[in-house]
């Protein structure tokens, strides 16, 4: 019977809380670590890669449930894979594990209550970003390669490839594209 980890963090700046999480989950005597740098509603393969790895009467452990899935619809994809496979599920900050029926109940309905606090969050910060367009205080993201639009031209007339363009001036090449296009509009 083998306990595999399963750390997941959003974004490159949250390195420490993916040690965090690797740490605590050596901790609890996981041998086999998958970790991985996703949003919870991107493609996960790590997570696909462990559920794959398990076997029968193994343990995926997760310090947090919301490391794991972003929706009860997710929480139930997941956990109906991992039940057919016959693998247990276990949540370290709650002392949670899903091979007992109370473990399975509350997994559940922990899952609705997270899912329910996301989606008023989300509300909130809907409400905020309206109160603000209308105060004229957010405007959004500046795009970045705009900015740069004078020095694409300036380049291009040089006589500089388009490619070259976007390495020098450290921006994607389908940028200068837009830029050239909107130009010759």
């Amino acid at each position: 019977m083998l306990t595999c980890g399963y750390a997941r963090v959003s974004t490159v700046e949250q390195v420490a809380g993916l040690e965090a999480q690797e740490r605590d989950l050596r901790a609890t005597g996981c041998t086999k670590l998958f970790t991985e740098m996703a949003s919870s509603v991107a493609k996960r393969d790590q997570l696909a890669a462990a559920i794959s790895y398990l076997r029968e009467g193994d343990t995926l452990c997760v310090t947090k449930l919301d490391r794991l899935c972003r929706s009860v619809a997710d929480l139930v994809t997941i956990t109906e894979t991992l039940r057919a496979k016959g693998v247990a599920l276990r949540i370290i900050s709650i002392n949670l594990d899903t091979a007992t029926p109370t473990g399975k109940l509350m997994l559940n309905l922990l899952g609705s209550i997270a899912e329910f606090e996301r989606e008023l969050m989300l509300e909130r910060q809907r409400e905020g970003i309206a109160k603000a367009k209308v105060g004229g205080k957010y405007l959004g993201r500046v795009p970045t390669a705009r900015r740069v639009s004078p020095d694409v031209l300036r380049l291009r007339s040089a006589g500089v490839k388009p490619s070259a363009i976007a390495t020098q001036l450290k921006i994607s090449r389908s940028s200068v594209y837009r830029i050239l296009a909107d130009v010759a509009a």
